[in-house]
């Protein structure tokens, strides 16, 4: 009997397995994967560590997350810094001056907003109501067109004008010349990947893998006082009410022979054409841009292609429309009624986390359970 079942060896699940076992608890971790680090697993290939579930880019302003997660991994100082690709136009991100220079040819801050607010006002918007006007609102019809449309519409499978305001909220906008895509104190990637960093979260743990808790969750349920649960939370009651939608990923990876093949470690497709949305170059995660990358003489690229989710994928993003999350409330309602049953992570609680938010709902979890 233990005191604790952790389904699930991803972040959430190995910060509460790690902290439980710091408080005298027993705890057996289990995942249906070969592997653990769910989906900020990486494998190292040619000597690079490479983001098999897509790129993780660490980044957080909250210190008490930040200096509780360098306990197990030392950070490099990455910086992320996308490039925006429309048709072989190269265009900088976030949205910055060096973005709206090459737009438009303006050199001030004065003159970039002004060039905004009158494609505001050509629109006609005053209250944005879908994605599209927010977009407009925030960066003016001519940005929208070339580097937010295309690329929003392959991510999402839906047109711009369907999608709620909210969505770009995420997407920095700045009037000065900053290429940091994160406004945040700390961010970096964990030398050594982040599989490593995992595994020390799980260091002494007892850990099963190619293990499904749905199963035999009757037996599962037997071997723990409580169980805390990371699937998916409509997965767990076996879809009594419906199928919460998400968009899944798909990756086309490449061993090229070649030192570099891009420059950047991420570059987005922002043309409605180009099937993928972006290629991700993994060694400039690690290595930076300097001559150090060539003491590895390879690099490996994978294309990202979103699609709608499809029972067997992998979900990647919640589709937080009103429909889902009508659903949702109703699935938190059985949640709720469960007893020995925590739900939690971005699949538990059904939610888009950045890692820094999922290692702190980790935390405040293990305060009211563990303390």
């Amino acid at each position: 009997m233990y005191n604790y079942l952790v389904v699930g060896a991803g972040l959430y699940g190995a910060i509460f397995a790690r902290e439980a076992k710091k408080a005298g608890k027993s705890v057996l971790v289990i995942d249906k994967r070969p592997n653990i680090a769910g989906n900020i697993y990486t494998e190292d290939i040619e000597g690079i560590h490479v983001h098999k579930y897509g790129a993780h880019i660490f980044h957080t302003n909250n210190k008490r997350v930040w200096d509780y997660i360098r306990q197990f991994a030392e950070f490099n100082r990455f910086t992320n810094s996308p490039v925006a690709n429309y048709h072989g136009e190269l265009y900088s991100l976030p949205f910055n001056m060096y973005t709206f220079n090459k737009m438009w040819g303006v050199i001030t801050p004065a003159e970039a907003a002004a060039k905004i607010e009158m494609q505001k006002k050509e629109a006609g918007i005053k209250e944005p109501k879908n994605l599209e006007e927010q977009a407009i609102s925030l960066v003016g019809r001519d940005i929208f067109e070339k580097l937010v449309k295309g690329y929003t519409e392959k991510q999402w499978g839906r047109n711009c004008k369907e999608l709620p305001a909210f969505i770009i909220n995420r997407l920095p906008v700045r009037l000065t010349f900053d290429n940091n895509y994160f406004n945040a104190l700390y961010q970096g990637i964990p030398i050594g990947g982040y599989t490593k960093l995992v595994a020390n979260l799980l260091e002494g743990i007892e850990v099963r893998l190619n293990t499904n808790y749905l199963d035999d969750m009757e037996e599962f349920n037997n071997i723990a006082e409580k169980i805390v649960y990371t699937g998916p939370v409509d997965a767990y009651f076996g879809y009594r009410l419906g199928t919460l939608e998400y968009r899944t990923v798909h990756f086309e990876t490449e061993l090229l022979d070649m030192r570099n093949y891009q420059g950047n470690a991420v570059v987005n497709y922002t043309d409605s054409i180009t099937p993928w949305t972006r290629i991700i170059e993994h060694k400039w995660f690690e290595f930076g841009k300097d001559d150090e990358c060539n003491e590895i003489p390879k690099t490996i690229i994978s294309r990202e292609y979103s699609t709608e989710w499809l029972p067997g994928d992998e979900p990647y993003y919640p589709v937080n429309d009103e429909k889902n999350s009508s659903l949702y409330v109703l699935y938190k309602n059985l949640a709720d009624s469960e007893m020995n049953v925590i739900f939690g992570g971005r699949l538990g609680e059904y939610k888009y986390y950045d890692m820094d938010v999922t290692i702190a709902s980790a935390l405040n979890l293990c305060e009211i359970e563990l303390d």
